[in-house]
């Protein structure tokens, strides 16, 4: 059965003002539409629940029963309403984005220092996350659009290509190729090297670089991220090899030399959720971090990159 959330307040203001023209004015409505709703929830009920006489209301037998139930039924409305709107509201003040772990080091800080001036009433979750969890914090919304490593399309997903991002030998300070302006694969051949774990999409890359040279590639250690590689490279255990924005999260002691004669890059990209139009935080925010990329990386703009066109769904 249906419950007349309406004629209750109706009945309820009639009886908490004691007037029909007072409850009318509180309810901002006519007599004639509070008489309606009044009228309506009594033939639904079937039983008066005022008695009205020229000079005053007055309550049934029935209206006195029903009033205090009626009045905690609106109440629990009431704080079951704001309850959801102060939520909704203290999410729109939040803006959650996923973002691989070396790009978040060497691009958010810049930005989110210029968005927190711009916005200071918004707050912003950052989900640094390894590629293979940012799609799934996309798809899930709890992240509103991520920056990724762009590989096959989803079709609930959409990737958009942004820039390249060339890979770099880590060495320590000190050490012989430190001084290069670049190294080759030749460099490295019988070099003990860490690299990270066989999921990940780094290792994946590397791999098909190297081509026929991988087999005469020394991976002396496997490790679960970066941090642990670039440690190891400062301790004088290894070298690596990471995407130049690792550089921001290594030790000031390390040394990042790029590659010539082979092509080590990964395309970075934005994934977002297909059919679901990003809030204007969040795509004021993805304007400013794309920016960033675009400037950091200006040598290297994805050849698929198209700014100006890209669509907002």
């Amino acid at each position: 059965m249906r419950v007349d959330y309406l004629g209750l307040e109706a009945f309820v203001a009639i009886a908490d003002y004691g007037s029909f023209q007072r409850a009318a004015e509180a309810l901002n409505l006519s007599q004639a539409a509070l008489s309606h709703r009044l009228r309506k929830i009594e033939e639904d009920l079937g039983s008066a629940l005022l008695i009205r006489s020229s000079r005053e209301v007055s309550l049934t037998d029935t209206g006195q029963g029903l009033l205090p139930e009626a009045r905690a039924l609106l109440k629990a409305l009431h704080d079951t309403y704001e309850s959801v709107r102060a939520g909704a509201q203290r999410q729109a003040r939040r803006l959650a984005f996923a973002c691989l772990p070396s790009i978040a080091n060497a691009v958010l800080p810049s930005v989110l220092g210029g968005a927190s001036a711009e916005r200071p009433d918004i707050a912003y979750e950052v989900l640094d996350i390894p590629v293979d969890r940012i799609s799934g914090a996309v798809r899930s919304g709890a992240a509103e659009f991520g920056v990724t490593i762009v590989s096959a399309e989803l079709s609930d997903l959409r990737l958009r290509p942004l820039v390249e991002e060339d890979y770099h030998l880590f060495v320590p300070q000190g050490h012989v190729l430190a001084g290069r302006d670049h190294v080759t694969l030749e460099d490295i051949v019988g070099v003990s090297l860490a690299r990270i774990r066989s999921q990940s999409k780094n290792r994946q890359l590397l791999d098909a670089a190297f081509g026929d040279m991988r087999d005469r590639i020394q991976w002396r250690f496997e490790v679960q991220n970066a941090t642990l590689a670039m440690r190891l490279v400062r301790a004088g255990v290894a070298l690596t090899i990471l995407p130049e924005s690792a550089i921001a999260m290594a030790p000031m002691t390390l040394v990042a030399i790029p590659f010539q004669g082979v092509r080590l890059q990964r395309t970075l990209g934005i994934v977002s959720r297909r059919s679901v139009p990003l809030s204007n935080n969040a795509s004021t925010l993805l304007e400013m971090i794309e920016r960033e990329m675009l400037n950091k990386f200006r040598t290297h703009i994805a050849a698929s990159s198209d700014r100006s066109s890209r669509p907002r769904d």
